[in-house]
């Protein structure tokens, strides 16, 4: 998707600072963290949101939380506690249209969120 900010950084036309990346997802911290551990996990392929997952690409949901998992013990808020978030649309607070889950920690986290 050619105006797509996170295919870009797939692409490396913009630069981020890339927490991890294999073939299929890329990793990295969000511009504006909302706690001291706040990366986005992307899969490389442009899915718009979550709602457009199909039975073909559904894996993707389980690599991006192992994935997760994985850079919460690497950053040290797997025992104290992380949040994933997935929002859908606008009224989810989804400004971003490529499929990101957000990996939040490093601090307590209220509820009900938003």
């Amino acid at each position: 998707m050619p105006d797509c900010i996170f295919c870009k950084i797939v692409t490396k036309e913009i630069p981020a600072k890339i927490a991890y990346e294999d073939a299929h997802l890329v990793a990295f911290s969000d511009i504006n963290p909302k706690a001291p551990v706040h990366l986005q996990i992307i899969p490389k392929e442009h899915i718009a949101r979550v709602s457009e997952l199909t039975e073909k690409n559904a894996d993707l949901v389980a690599k991006l939380v192992m994935t997760a998992n994985r850079l919460a013990r690497e950053y040290g808020v797997a025992e104290p506690g992380y949040r994933l978030v997935i929002n859908c649309n606008p009224g989810a607070g989804q400004s971003v249209y490529h499929l990101h889950l957000h990996l939040l920690g490093g601090r307590p986290m209220k509820w009900p969120p938003g």
